[in-house]
């Protein structure tokens, strides 16, 4: 796995939100990163750190990019496709124009475009191409339709596998876990002191 990033942009050029990835591998849908537990996602003005892995798919010419949620029940989404430019690979970063439209599977299964009104509006105030609206609107109404079906990759299955990968890449104990004995300094007996981890 190699370290890969995700960026958006607003159409005017302005900084959206971006993070730190890793790139999982890649099958018939597109290429797959992932963003454990614990990463900074940020904007100007605006920043958090994840409470869940999240997996991304990066389409192969398709003008969207996908993330899923392991399905527990504190995670607020399932599934939540912003609808951008195509996205592009810079290296190892990948670019993409967020076009304000976002196609939302809640916690609760519940299947709906979001962010109807800031397209409306966005593409008044940059005035947003004829070609990248019916780009927005075309690739929207087509996701949509394909999560409501649970096609994939919105299915399930197809997601919970590179979860997985990400789990199980997270959960790879260090060199130094696995053979303590080969530390110079002597182990100290008593009860170590823990930490939870966020």
């Amino acid at each position: 796995m190699t370290p890969a990033r995700i960026a958006f942009t607003k159409w005017d050029g302005g900084a959206h939100w971006a993070y730190e990835a890793l790139r999982l591998g890649a099958d018939e849908h597109g290429t797959w990163l992932g963003a454990p537990r614990g990463t900074r996602v940020a904007r100007p003005g605006a920043r958090f750190v994840a409470a869940y892995d999240r997996v991304a798919l990066v389409p192969d010419g398709a003008g969207f990019l996908a993330s899923f949620y392991p399905d527990v029940s504190a995670a607020p989404v399932r599934i939540y496709v912003d609808i951008t430019t195509p996205p592009q690979w810079d290296a190892a970063v990948v670019r993409s124009v967020d076009l304000d439209l976002d196609v939302v599977r809640d916690r609760s299964g519940r299947v709906f475009v979001d962010d109807e009104d800031e397209f409306a509006e966005h593409r008044v105030r940059y005035g947003y191409p004829d070609e990248i609206v019916r780009l927005a609107e075309r690739t929207c109404a087509e996701v949509l339709r394909a999560v409501e079906a649970s096609e994939a990759p919105f299915d399930g299955p197809t997601a919970v596998r590179w979860l997985e990968v990400l789990a199980n890449r997270a959960a790879r104990p260090r060199r130094s876990a696995l053979m303590p004995w080969r530390s110079a300094r002597p182990r100290r007996t008593g009860c170590p002191r823990t930490r939870g981890k966020r």
